[in-house]
């Protein structure tokens, strides 16, 4: 790779011409620009970020660290990475994305992470969870996305389950249905917990009774082979052919659409027999369904902006800022 001293000799001028050439071009005569630059563009030239910082040049731009805990290996939150990115972009900032496949063994990549100084550093993590944030990184300026920490004090933006998933029951409510058959994520996550609680407290707040819903948590901790436990379940509720249930509230869109093979292949309609609610908006399937599939919309990208706008603007609150999950209506109830 080219050094500076290859362009000074090159273009045939001192270090300080060809470093006020990248940093001040307005303080050379064209002419000696013009030399200097021909050099850099036939040496394929690119200044050291370290070294500007080194020496505390202001014009470098802010540089973004992201702990990535399983976020880029799924297309569920890839959107998160991506809007921190063009976030980052849109204010000239640069971002640098480490993935993190184990939250507990995370120091070469935290080391890594650290050595370039970023400005800020984003921990975000697939699937919304509690995780342990790593000593090193408790004096740093960190924003969590996606997730939550109990052991320090840092600004989170996480999707908000509760108001996503009370919204589409009360619109399941509102549609005439009776008598739901709920099967919802591991008990273990905390989207598991929050949604049932929110499907319960919209029934009660209807004034219906609490034993007219029929409720599942699927057993994902032991591996997503459990998902098929999602045919057992719809099977054991079926009397005669005769489904003992007129809505299947699914835990996300995985759910969904083992759901939609089961009551297609015993012959159902959707929704005519049975109506279906998903929650995730799946990326690139959640418009795929037949018939399109109501569900409830991660707020993946703006979390990532938000976050990123976080480190940018320089916020100094440390709470837990919950984003909106919008329902998004289809012909599925």
């Amino acid at each position: 790779m080219a050094s500076l001293k290859d362009v000074a000799k090159l273009a045939q001028v001192s270090l300080m011409t060809v470093s006020r050439a990248i940093n001040t071009p307005d303080k050379l005569n064209k002419d000696t620009y013009k030399k200097v630059k021909h050099a850099i563009d036939q040496l394929n030239y690119v200044p050291d970020v370290s070294a500007l910082k080194i020496r505390g040049d202001r014009k470098v731009p802010q540089l973004i660290g992201v702990l990535a805990l399983d976020t880029a290996t799924t297309p569920f939150s890839v959107e998160l990475l991506q809007a921190i990115e063009k976030t980052a972009q849109a204010h000239q900032c640069n971002t640098l994305i480490v993935n993190l496949f184990d939250d507990h063994d995370a120091e070469r990549a935290i080391n890594t992470l650290l050595s370039y100084r970023p400005t800020g550093i984003i921990f975000t993590s697939m699937g919304f969870r509690q995780i342990t944030i790593p000593a090193k990184l408790h004096n740093q300026s960190l924003v969590l996305a996606n997730c939550v920490s109990a052991d320090t004090s840092a600004a989170s933006y996480v999707p908000d389950d509760y108001q996503g998933q009370y919204q589409a029951m009360a619109h399941v409510i509102a549609q005439g249905y009776k008598k739901p058959l709920c099967i919802y994520l591991s008990l273990n996550t905390l989207a598991g917990k929050i949604r049932r609680q929110a499907v319960e407290q919209a029934w009660r707040d209807h004034d219906l009774l609490l034993e007219d819903l029929t409720s599942y948590h699927l057993n994902l901790d032991l591996g997503d082979e459990h998902y098929l436990d999602t045919i057992t379940i719809i099977n054991r509720y079926f009397k005669h052919r005769s489904a003992d249930f007129d809505v299947i509230i699914c835990g996300n869109d995985r759910i969904a659409l083992l759901v939609y093979q089961v009551l297609l292949g015993l012959g159902y309609k959707i929704p005519q027999q049975v109506a279906v609610l998903g929650y995730d908006n799946m990326v690139g399937i959640g418009e795929l369904f037949y018939p399109p599939l109501t569900t409830v919309q991660l707020p993946h990208y703006q979390i990532g902006e938000q976050a990123a706008l976080h480190i940018i603007n320089k916020v100094k609150d440390k709470q837990q800022y919950k984003i909106d999950c919008p329902l998004l209506v289809r012909q599925s109830i």
